[in-house]
């Protein structure tokens, strides 16, 4: 089987790193992009030497096997059920949908064509977070217990050009930053149980300070302040706060704790970093030594990071090619979503939230599967 013809729909900041990176692997390969602004999708086009197509066209080419959805949140599931009844597999930016009946939805669809569906976020794939996993599975750590997680910054509209649907329903930190985070919790412990939460916003509106909209006050919408509480089937009881009010803090990214040892791991925005083991004997497992650990953007700076997203886009076409599961699968994705809605549920009504959905822990990525991923 031929490496799958990809077509990209949206293509806004996103769609430079899916463009930029695709070609780092042997499975996939862009044919073509398309926005609703023809300008915008004529210009990535130009930027990396492919095809501009209305959406229509996209969805009817015939040299396009798998769509990327790189829209708003709010958009996410019409487009996802347009691609598949286009008769093409589908693969989303994070989160998939906004609510469970549409994730259930698009399943049914996606079973009846015999279609696949992945979701962002990939970088639980990342060297440091698969490091990470080879502690917890080896017994290292020994089963999890609990653990804190904290994402918290100032808020996008300090950096963004326009930040306007990340204070609307569907973003906010916990379903915009959230899915990097409760996706590494379930592929490091497992799914989740149950959920309690408390949540607020600390201003009504937000101003712009970046780009030409300048001054521009933005409603706020959806909480911007969450602290959750994560009960784990396995047992461990995990704190997450998520928050776009803080000027500054001192948490550290995820810290799980262990019967035998802690683990503080790196951001799971990013795919790597150092993953420090504390316990009887103290150690820090360097996860460069894995291809999607190996720094690859501004290396020799200060910033320099391993960035590999499309991975899981390149798992999810080999997969189909070789028919086994992929990793970043409808069903993790399904079951990560229902902890963050539910989450925002508990922190609305100040109560504890039930799953409705489980899922199994994605296979770990080796060294050796991710070589074999790559061009």
């Amino acid at each position: 089987m031929s490496a799958l013809g990809v077509g990209i729909i949206g293509c806004g900041n996103i769609s430079a790193a899916y463009l930029r990176l695709a070609p780092l692997f042997k499975d996939i390969t862009v044919k073509a992009v398309a926005d609703i602004n023809p300008e915008a999708a004529k210009a990535r086009a130009e930027e990396f030497g492919v095809r501009a197509e209305t959406v229509e066209d996209i969805l009817a080419a015939q040299d396009v096997d798998v769509i990327v959805n790189l829209t708003v949140p709010a958009a996410h599931y019409e487009l996802t059920r347009r691609i598949l009844e286009a008769g093409k597999h589908a693969y989303s930016e994070k989160p998939l949908v906004l609510e469970l009946d549409q994730a259930k939805a698009l399943q049914e669809l996606a079973d009846a064509k015999n279609l696949r569906i992945g979701s962002a976020p990939d970088t639980f794939l990342g060297g440091a977070h698969q490091a990470a996993r080879r502690a917890i599975d080896d017994g290292t750590t020994g089963r999890i217990l609990g653990g804190t997680c904290h994402v918290m910054s100032r808020g996008m509209e300090h950096w963004h050009p326009n930040p306007d649907f990340f204070f609307l329903p569907g973003a906010g930190p916990v379903l915009d930053i959230g899915p990097y985070y409760v996706t590494n919790l379930i592929q490091l412990i497992g799914p989740v149980k149950a959920v309690t939460a408390m949540s607020s916003s600390a201003w009504s509106e937000r101003t712009i300070a970046n780009g030409a909209r300048t001054g521009e006050v933005l409603p706020v919408k959806t909480p911007t302040n969450i602290h959750a509480i994560l009960e784990f089937e396995n047992g461990a009881v995990v704190t997450l706060g998520a928050s776009w009010d803080i000027h500054a803090h001192r948490h550290a990214n995820m810290e799980l704790y262990g019967e035998n040892a802690s683990l503080y791991v790196p951001d799971p925005n990013f795919f790597g970093g150092k993953v420090e083991l504390a316990g009887p004997e103290a150690a820090v497992l360097d996860g460069a030594d894995h291809p999607f650990g190996a720094p690859n953007q501004d290396v020799g700076t200060a910033k320099e990071q391993a960035n590999y997203r499309t991975a899981g886009l390149a798992d999810m076409a080999a997969a189909i090619r070789e028919g086994r599961p992929h990793r970043c699968s409808l069903d993790l994705a399904v079951h990560a979503i229902d902890v963050m809605t539910s989450i925002l549920k508990a922190g609305e009504q100040r109560g504890y939230v039930e799953m409705t959905t489980t899922c199994e822990r994605p296979a770990p990525m080796t060294a050796e599967d991710a070589r074999a991923l790559m061009a």
